[in-house]
């Protein structure tokens, strides 16, 4: 129907058509604004009040802030122009701003992605800052994506701020926390813990009968359970009275089962559920089984540290305009990476692939002087590199005689 809008002048203009090209989602984006606090909450909660969460999520924490970043010198096209090398590798890797170290800083924004699924970072021109995630909106724009993020009611430019977020499949906009999986279960291991707390702290079950053929007044029976409760101490595991008058008989008064009170076995199985949520094998937490633990620790920085580590440098060379990787070099769980590609690289020199120097450029080390030529494997007849070296032996004049 392209002739009938033309000739009759409906339709929409070129401008807004191409514009609806690039950000086919425009009608819905320039409708929305969405903030995480309220579900946020929920999580940071759990990380409070429940040890395996703390733990699991301290752990990726700790060992993500661990991970330097490399500022290579390679440029692309950032979104900040004119900040030399050694200034990006400052902010990144010693000191981000005047008040925080890089580690301190690390660990918020570790923690931000894993309870809320978004690190939200203030650039101020020179210093990097971090926004507490649950308090910043973002403002949706039908023509550039994001209007502004506001952060206590203070507006930043979409170039002011270093977005990453978590996989999400609620919103275009922000991601989910990895805990969301594992809410139910969390939530199944709080109850159970406080009903553990409220049988105990309401006196257990009754353990004792005490009768009498008098029918008692509720003072009477009041006083003499107040009595027995400071004698026998319900909270620190006496038995609670029940006190029966006017003849009544109880044929029976059932043991509880301690065992079962314990839910031992369901919270263990309901803590593993959780550090799956998290990325964590749950050999790593279990400090009496430690026969597979170098293999499971390999494996959780494969799949679960590196992608964040890799996921948050991403975003950094995006802004920045640098290459930016993770050096693991001073990991010890993937020692046996590092040596799988020395291996590789030795045989790459020695095949008079590569040279010395592009293999240690690889691999992370300094180039040295002298090692810029192909190496010649010494049973290769004729090298197209030299002629001259290579070969077989030359035989011997002495068969001749």
């Amino acid at each position: 129907m392209a002739w009938y809008n033309n000739i009759f002048g409906g339709g929409k203009k070129k401008e807004e058509a191409d514009l609806e090209k690039l950000n086919p989602i425009q009608q819905y984006l320039g409708q929305t604004s969405e903030s995480s606090r309220e579900f946020t909450a929920n999580y940071e909660q759990f990380y409070e009040n429940l040890e395996i969460v703390n733990r699991g999520v301290n752990l990726i924490v700790d060992d993500v802030a661990e991970i330097p970043a490399t500022v290579n010198r390679v440029a692309t096209n950032g979104v900040i122009k004119g900040l030399r090398r050694a200034r990006v590798d400052s902010l990144l890797n010693k000191e981000p701003n005047l008040f925080q170290d890089i580690s301190s800083f690390k660990r918020n924004l570790v923690t931000d992605f894993l309870l809320d699924g978004n690190i939200f970072i203030y650039f101020d021109g020179a210093h990097l800052y971090h926004l507490p995630a649950d308090n910043v909106t973002i403002h949706a724009d039908s023509k550039t994506y994001i209007e502004k993020y506001t952060y206590n009611d203070v507006d930043y430019a979409p170039d002011e701020i270093i977005h990453i977020k978590e996989n999400s499949f609620y919103s275009i906009f922000r991601g989910t926390s990895r805990l969301k999986p594992a809410v139910r279960t969390m939530q199944l291991t709080t109850n159970m813990r406080k009903f553990q707390d409220n049988f105990f702290k309401n006196g257990a079950v009754p353990g004792l009968v005490l009768k009498s053929p008098n029918t008692l007044s509720e003072k009477i029976k009041e006083r003499m359970i107040q009595s027995w409760t400071m004698r026998y101490r319900p909270d620190a595991g006496g038995r609670r009275p029940l006190i029966l008058d006017g003849g009544i008989e109880v044929d029976e008064i059932s043991n509880v089962n301690f065992r079962e009170l314990d839910f031992q076995v369901a919270i263990a199985e309901n803590e593993k559920i959780i550090l799956k949520a998290l990325g964590v094998p749950p050999i790593m937490l279990d400090s009496g089984n430690n026969a597979n633990i170098r293999p499971n620790m390999r494996m959780y920085y494969l799949e679960t540290v590196l992608p964040i580590v890799r996921k948050i440098n991403a975003a950094y060379s995006r802004f920045f305009g640098f290459e930016i990787s993770e050096d693991v070099t001073d990991i010890p769980a993937l020692q046996p990476e590092l040596r799988d590609a020395a291996s590789y690289y030795t045989a790459l020199v020695n095949g008079g692939i590569i040279t010395i120097n592009e293999a240690r450029d690889s691999l992370g080390y300094e180039t040295l002087d002298g090692q810029d030529d192909i190496r010649v494997p010494q049973n290769i007849a004729g090298s197209a590199v030299n002629p001259d070296e290579g070969g077989r032996p030359e035989e011997s004049d002495d068969n001749e005689e």
